[in-house]
């Protein structure tokens, strides 16, 4: 029997928003008990830093490349990191020696597999020395490596959740800044890829013209009319037509084809283009999904809920509606990939990344060796 472990997940998504942490004690296969979970927002000024970094990103070759502002932008992205991970600590009476291991995410600023390349900014062992604990960190870099597409790695976990609901086949979606599904089987085997965008052209676009940093409810949406010419422009992006499993980067959509159209339209349309894309997805399941359970930020948007909904078979439900945490359940699947790592387990497989075999990643940064 594998060792029950106590350990913390930190996760900073491609939609910019902020730092997921949660607490889980697992054994790292199918026990999981969630402790607790939070979110924190990430000022402005440092959200315009990380999409400054998404910019120059773009020039990287090589994986330890920091040009312009990223090797900033990390250390400060650790830092605060830390601190979050230093209040919940903080807050729940726990010191260093009651955690066994924190799983940390970083942020992803490329992502290229096509060229063996994948970019999360993050020091692990700046993490570890600020809080006093051992730090999982670079967990995609391994399956990268050996010829997979290094997303998504939540499908392990999602498994695990999975094994405990009444129906079967189930769909997980997580809409964050791109969108992904895992398909769990009656069997347990995994299908798992990146459908398309998630929040990030939206989010985009809504910030750019109102400030507000997404559209709340999908109030705006609401208000305009999806221009399907558009939606089937961007769905014959080249994407679309690559067999599974395959993954993508927050750019790989270009937001030109929403340009003519009216504010309200534009978010209706990339709105409808997401929706769109996650219902496309069922031509690489084995079979429809009994259930579908949407995560993310994208739950909470109540036009690209229903989208989905009145597209498919079956009942399409927020997390929270069988018993799961929507906002924190990728942070929570760190903190159970981290113990995966520690006990050498795959990471990832060939149904969910393509990797020729399962395979494990991740890095260890042991405490007090900074």
């Amino acid at each position: 029997m594998s060792k029950i472990r106590r350990a913390l997940g930190l996760m900073s998504g491609t939609s910019l928003d902020g730092i997921d942490v949660a607490l889980v004690e697992t054994d790292g296969a199918a026990l999981v008990r969630r402790i607790a979970a939070r979110s924190v927002a990430y000022p402005e000024d440092f959200r315009a830093r990380l999409r400054q970094a998404l910019v120059d990103a773009r020039a990287v070759t090589r994986r330890d490349e920091r040009l312009g502002i990223l090797g900033t932008v990390e250390a400060e992205l650790t830092e605060r990191h830390g601190e979050v991970a230093l209040r919940l600590m903080g807050d729940l009476a726990l010191q260093p020696s009651a955690l066994d291991v924190i799983g940390f995410h970083g942020q992803t600023v490329l992502h290229r597999p096509e060229t063996g390349l994948t970019l999360q900014l993050g020091d692990g062992a700046r993490l570890s020395a600020m809080t006093g604990v051992d730090v999982i960190f670079d967990m995609r870099a391994a399956d990268v490596a050996a010829g997979g597409q290094g997303a998504p790695l939540v499908p392990a976990y999602h498994r695990a959740l999975a094994s405990r609901l009444p129906q079967s086949p189930v769909a997980l979606v997580n809409v964050g800044g791109v969108a992904n599904i895992t398909f769990v089987s009656r069997d347990g085997s995994l299908v798992a890829f990146d459908t398309g965008p998630g929040n990030a052209l939206i989010d985009d676009l809504v910030k750019a013209a109102t400030g507000a940093p997404f559209d709340a409810d999908g109030a705006i949406a609401a208000r305009g009319t999806p221009d399907a010419r558009v939606v089937h422009e961007f769905m014959m992006h080249p994407y679309f037509a690559k067999p599974v499993p395959k993954s993508l980067d927050r750019n790989s959509f270009p937001p030109e084809l929403i340009h003519g159209l009216s504010f309200e339209d534009a978010v209706a349309t990339l709105t409808a283009f997401t929706a769109e894309a996650i219902v496309r997805a069922r031509e690489h399941l084995p079979e429809e999904p009994a259930l579908w359970i949407i995560t993310g930020g994208g739950r909470r948007n109540k036009k690209l809920m229903s989208a989905i909904a009145a597209r498919v078979e079956n009942a399409v439900v927020p997390a929270e509606a069988v018993g799961l945490d929507g906002d924190g359940m990728e942070a929570e699947a760190w903190a159970y990939l981290a113990v995966r790592s520690l006990d050498g387990l795959p990471l990832t497989f060939p149904g969910t990344t393509g990797v020729g075999r399962p395979t494990t990643g991740g890095v260890l940064a042991k405490a007090g060796q900074a």
